[in-house]
């Protein structure tokens, strides 16, 4: 039996024992909680000690929204314009982009990630100038938008017809009606699975991700649509447990095409793969779908028309109402949730009047469904989100008043709504157990003690990045925060019973921070270090 004595200044999340010195692991769970002398003699002389002195041993950090494949694919597998910060510099891009080539000429094709959009409008002239006789594709950091060069829109076998089909909001053309290689939304989810890759490139991307995951101080994650970058992916998570490298905790959502044809054989499908590829370290819980786009690029559902663009309120994805409702019940039947992208308050407020549909139908009131970003919602929805006991993914690194994306949202949706953008505290108020989420790569930022100092201030730091407070009054206490990070995500994944905190029986993942996120100066919060990532007892990362 291994044991290992822990020391340290203890944060349990646990009600009935909120703080303690020690704790004694066995087998990979905690065996006792509470004072240093005691747990010395439970331990027995022959324990492991590991002993963090001062610092704060916290529940293992859990992230409710991310994208593993993803993370890793940037990190090793893409030329990243994400270094240039969060603005566009074309001139920069050309570099990395010509780097990257220059590095990996055996490459059959290119995709560079991490594009920020402004006003400058680009097409594929600008990519065949970078990379005429290869594919090369241009992602933005959001993931919802796409350029390409004239070779990857014959790989894709985007042309004039396709555009028709699809719609010149989503495949954008030239005067002659040819598509001019800028395209959004569907199109974008329909070809990201189809680049060219191997199970074995996955595996490696994953554990990428994972030892990335580890360094930031998370000891579990929720991935939004494990098959969303490749259906092979999940298949890769699965393996790599088998093979005993997976140890960072994966709750998947299934990527659900909009407007299925048949919910029932599709819930099923999963069920099927839930129980094919599941075990400790990568579970299938259930459905993720997109009821929208993103704001900034026009596609977000509002519920009301953009003030640039009058008679749009943007693309309504997944909005067949009864395919839906559904699409719950039968995840229900299975023990599993849906899990939407709900960017824009018209796909919020579709969303739940689904659900509440569903919940008739079902008589489950504890479903966990979630709705994720949630950039604008009605005090209605609000309440309609604690009365459903849906989960809100919330993302503090994404409150701030940032110069050039304020204004570009205020040129769109107005500076009212602008300025009442993610509503946080609104919703512990309303009864609902809120989650914090980074949708890391998608959003460049993922960062524990940034998110705290975001929850609180609204802002960034000093040192960070430029911005100004919004919407102060959705500020919420650090206790919120923290609870958003641990026992609210393992209650969203049903694991509540063996994570979120740390209590006889439970599971050892720890995260151990240099600062008190309870009780110190919220400047130093701003710059706490994570000290070491424990999971099962042992440690997986050592700062």
């Amino acid at each position: 039996m291994k044991r290992t004595l822990i020391l340290g200044n203890i944060i349990t999340m646990d009600a009935k024992r909120p703080f303690a010195k020690a704790a004694v692991v066995k087998d990979g769970v905690f065996a006792y909680i509470g004072e240093a002398e005691e747990a010395r003699a439970i331990a027995g002389e022959d324990a492991k000690v590991a002993d963090y002195g001062e610092n704060y041993i916290y529940p293992g950090f859990i992230e409710s929204h991310c994208h593993g494949h993803l993370a890793g694919y940037r990190a090793i597998g893409q030329a990243n314009l994400g270094v240039c910060g969060v603005e566009t510099n074309y001139a920069r891009y050309r570099e990395i982009i010509q780097d990257f080539i220059a590095r990996n000429p055996q490459r059959e094709m290119y995709v560079a990630s991490g594009w920020f959009e402004n006003d400058e409008y680009v097409s594929k002239a600008y990519l065949d100038d970078i990379c005429p006789d290869k594919p090369l594709l241009m992602q933005t950091s959001g993931g919802h938008s796409m350029l390409l060069n004239t070779k990857a829109l014959e790989w894709a076998g985007i042309n004039a017809e396709s555009a028709k089909q699809w719609g010149y909001d989503l495949v954008h053309v030239d005067k002659n009606g040819e598509p001019d290689g800028y395209i959004c939304e569907g199109p974008v989810f329909e070809i990201v699975p189809k680049l060219p890759t191997t199970i074995e490139d996955i595996k490696s991307y994953l554990l990428a991700w994972q030892e990335f995951a580890f360094q930031a101080g998370f000891t579990a994650v929720g991935d939004a649509g494990a098959n969303l970058i490749h259906r092979l992916t999940p298949q890769a998570y699965h393996e790599l447990e088998q093979e005993g490298k997976l140890k960072l905790r994966t709750y998947a959502w299934m990527y659900v095409t909009d407007n299925i044809a048949d919910p029932k054989a599709e819930i099923a499908h999963i069920a099927a793969q839930r129980a094919k590829l599941s075990n400790e370290y990568f579970r299938i819980i259930g459905a993720k779908v997109f009821l929208d786009g993103v704001t900034e690029a026009h596609t977000a559902w509002q519920n009301h028309d953009y003030l640039d663009q009058p008679g749009y309120h943007g693309a309504e994805r997944f909005n067949d109402h009864d395919k839906m409702v559904e699409l719950i019940v039968e995840a229900d039947k299975e023990g599993m949730s849906v899990h939407a992208h709900s960017e824009g308050g018209g796909a919020t407020h579709y969303m739940l009047g689904c659900i509440e549909d569903a919940e008739k139908i079902t008589g489950d009131k504890d479903q966990r469904n979630v709705l994720a970003h949630l950039h604008f919602v009605t005090d209605e929805d609000i309440r309609r989100m604690g009365s459903t006991r849906s989960v809100p993914a919330v993302p503090p690194l994404w409150t701030a008043k940032v110069p050039g994306n304020y204004e570009q949202e205020v040129s769109y949706v107005g500076e009212e709504l602008t300025n009442q953008a993610y509503p946080i505290k609104s919703f512990f108020d309303a009864g609902a157990d809120a989650v914090f989420h980074s949708d890391y790569p998608v959003s460049p930022l993922i960062d524990i003690k940034l998110s705290f100092y975001t929850a609180e201030k609204r802002a960034y730091p000093k040192g960070t990045f430029t911005s100004s407070p919004r919407n102060v009054k959705e500020a919420i206490t650090r206790e919120q925060s923290l609870r958003a990070m641990t026992i609210n995500v393992a209650r969203l994944f049903h694991q509540e019973g063996r994570l979120g905190s740390i209590e006889f029986g439970k599971i050892a993942n720890m995260t151990v921070f240099d600062c008190d996120f309870l009780h110190d100066d919220i400047e130093k919060i701003a710059t706490a270090k994570v000290v070491a990532t424990i999971v099962d007892g042992e440690e997986v990362y050592k700062g």
